[in-house]
């Protein structure tokens, strides 16, 4: 969640035994020329956040949050956050939001994963009119600041953050979250994108959602992750095995069989049948068989695999 983050992301992996790391992947449109870093996925759980020591360690290096999950965090406390951390490194945080799944919301957050959208659109709202350093009123739908009937009272932000705006991106899959985060937002995380359907599962409503708000794609970042692993172009095969647990763990088992949002996203690039079969065997607790369902094909769409050059 707080990986340093910038305008895309490459998780690359090698032999067994080996730990992953992120690096900026190329960029289709950033409000910035320096690069991000992050940290080792496998010892995620116990490392605090990174982003305060690469901030401390460097000078011109982006460094976000990628991402903060919305149910996870008063937006207050994400006002707070991110305006410390632009503090500490000098004007160089960039705060990434997602409003996660039903499972993770309601199974380890406690809280309702009603009406995502809205939720998440009153979020960004309160983040920023905090991040200004208004005293802080709010009547939404999920949130009344101060709350009604007691002791509370419209408090300022006591942090004062580095800059007048901090960017702000919205991790989004699906396409009403694209277009809204296209309308409110200023950039977005994407997962297991496919230039070849990038237009179709992601630029569109983005741009969607921009013009709904009177804005053009100028400035906008669009934000991939791509998984990356180095080898000889003949072990382009073996390299994509490597990432059949985590494509089958996204597609197959992020979610329910009503409700996952990767799932739907493989769909929507033609995938249905596989797709299907994935969720099938992950749910019934076959996660061997879900990752040797995942189409070589699909990793490689979404995938850098083999050499400088096929890459390239």
């Amino acid at each position: 969640g707080d990986a340093a983050c910038g305008s895309g992301s490459i998780s690359a992996t090698g032999a067994p035994g080996w730990t992953r790391t992120t690096w900026p992947s190329p960029r289709r449109r950033t409000g910035s020329d320096t690069p991000c870093a992050g940290r080792p996925r496998r010892t995620a759980r116990t490392r605090p956040p990174c982003s305060p020591g690469v901030a401390a360690q460097t000078e011109r290096i982006d460094v976000g949050s990628a991402i903060f999950q919305i149910p996870a965090r008063q937006p207050a406390m994400t006002a707070m956050t991110a305006a410390t951390l632009d503090s500490l490194s000098g004007g160089r945080f960039r705060l990434g939001l997602g409003v996660s799944g039903p499972q993770v919301s309601e199974g380890w957050y406690g809280v309702r994963f009603d009406k995502p959208l809205a939720r998440t659109r009153e979020y960004v709202e309160i983040v920023r009119k905090a991040m200004s350093r208004e005293r802080l009123t709010y009547e939404g739908e999920h949130w009344t600041l101060p709350l009604p009937g007691g002791p509370g009272k419209p408090i300022k932000l006591t942090v004062h953050p580095q800059r007048e705006h901090i960017p702000l991106y919205i991790a989004a899959i699906g396409p009403k979250n694209l277009e809204q985060t296209g309308e409110i937002a200023d950039g977005a995380l994407l997962i297991f994108p496919s230039a070849e359907h990038l237009e179709e599962t992601a630029i569109k409503p983005l741009r969607a959602g921009r013009e709904k708000a009177g804005l053009t794609m100028d400035g906008f970042d669009v934000c991939p992750t791509v998984p990356l692993a180095l080898g000889e172009d003949e072990d382009v095969a073996a390299l994509a095995d490597t990432f059949r647990p985590y494509t089958a763990l996204y597609v197959g088992g992020m979610g329910s069989r009503q409700q996952n949002f990767y799932n739907r996203l493989a769909q929507r690039m033609g995938y249905e049948q596989e797709a299907a079969e994935i969720q099938e065997k992950y749910l019934s607790g076959d996660k061997q068989g879900a990752a040797a369902a995942v189409p070589h094909d699909l990793i490689d769409r979404t995938t850098l695999l083999g050499s400088v050059d096929r890459i390239a």
